[in-house]
């Protein structure tokens, strides 16, 4: 990945960005995907006036999305959509830190790199970023599929996709209810955090809360999650650390022993995080089968700064002996 292209189109979708945003007054992240549809349909709509429609079509003239590669247009569109997102009070505009998107796209093809075909779903995608960080990894043929409730946050999936020629089928809607998919073979997402607010429809989950209590979201993601995973299937899900420490992880624990063996669990640096409440770990499932046993033993690692570069490989190597001696 050539950084200072990443960085060139960046300001490109910034300044188209910017531009649409003060003309249109609408917000940047709005913007953005009016942005990028200008960068994938090289046009600009016909009911747009002068002198913006000028200013756009001089706009377009100016990049060329040939130049670059997937990953750098993933990389790009991250950095526009976080600046997008810099101050944002809503708790759902979060994007998943682009280190991470790449471990897990390692972990991905650790696990099924013996498989020719993969299927893999996204069920809280926001963005895209993880899942398309997770793709670009992958030498697989690739069937994808993400589901995400926030209306913005779908658009930018479904353009992040197209810029980087992605087919990724979309579901915009609340993705703890039935989804039109068939199970997959790997999962991956950075669960959502906190109360789930549809007291009702939690009901229908194993993992519910008891009395008068909100049920914890990100416990029934882990139960959608597996619902829509084949037996002997993986899922890599960014949790929070207290997953087992709240007042419903004795349910979790009694769930998770039905019906997945845990095979790694990886805490991420807390370096990474501005509050250590808000540290997350990377947690390895797969899916209860006829031939699946659980490991040896369960992958556990403090994971080091992922600019330390010699911690990492140290890391990496450990991995590596996980694999040849420990996994079943």
């Amino acid at each position: 990945m050539d950084q200072e292209k990443v960085e060139k189109l960046f300001a490109w979708f910034d300044e188209t960005t910017t531009i649409i945003e003060k003309e249109e007054k609408v917000p940047y992240l709005d913007g953005l995907v009016e942005a990028c549809g200008l960068l994938f349909s090289e046009g600009v709509a016909d009911e747009i006036e002068e002198p913006l429609k000028q200013t756009l079509l001089n706009q377009i003239k100016a990049a060329n999305l040939n130049e670059y590669s997937k990953e750098e247009i993933r990389k790009a569109l991250q950095l526009a959509i976080l600046k997008g997102m810099k101050g944002a009070t809503q708790q759902q505009h979060y994007i998943t830190p682009d280190a991470v998107a790449i471990f897990m796209g390692y972990l991905v093809t650790k696990f099924m790199g013996n498989k020719k075909e993969l299927r893999i779903f996204d069920p809280a995608c926001g963005s895209g970023n993880l899942l398309t960080g997770v793709i670009n990894q992958l030498s697989q043929k690739i069937e994808a599929y993400g589901s995400e409730v926030d209306p913005t946050l779908v658009e930018l999936a479904y353009m992040n996709a197209n810029l980087q020629e992605h087919e990724i089928e979309l579901f915009h809607q609340d993705s703890l209810r039935d989804l039109l998919l068939e199970p997959v073979d790997v999962v991956v997402s950075d669960l959502p955090v906190g109360y789930y607010p549809d007291d009702e429809n939690a009901k229908s989950y194993q993992l519910s809360a008891e009395g008068e209590q909100h049920s914890y979201a990100h416990h029934l993601f882990i139960e959608q999650a597996l619902h829509y995973t084949l037996a002997g299937g993986h899922l890599f899900l960014l949790i929070p650390n207290f997953l087992f420490d709240s007042d419903q992880s004795d349910k979790l624990h009694e769930f998770l022993n039905e019906h997945a063996h845990i095979q790694g669990i990886l805490q991420l640096p807390l370096s990474m995080f501005t509050n250590e409440k808000n540290a997350k770990s990377i947690f390895i499932l797969q899916k209860k089968g006829i031939q699946t046993s659980n490991p040896d033993k369960v992958l556990m690692a403090q994971l080091p700064s992922f600019k330390d570069v010699h911690a990492m490989d140290k890391t990496l190597n450990e991995i590596d002996q996980w694999f040849k001696n420990d996994r079943k």
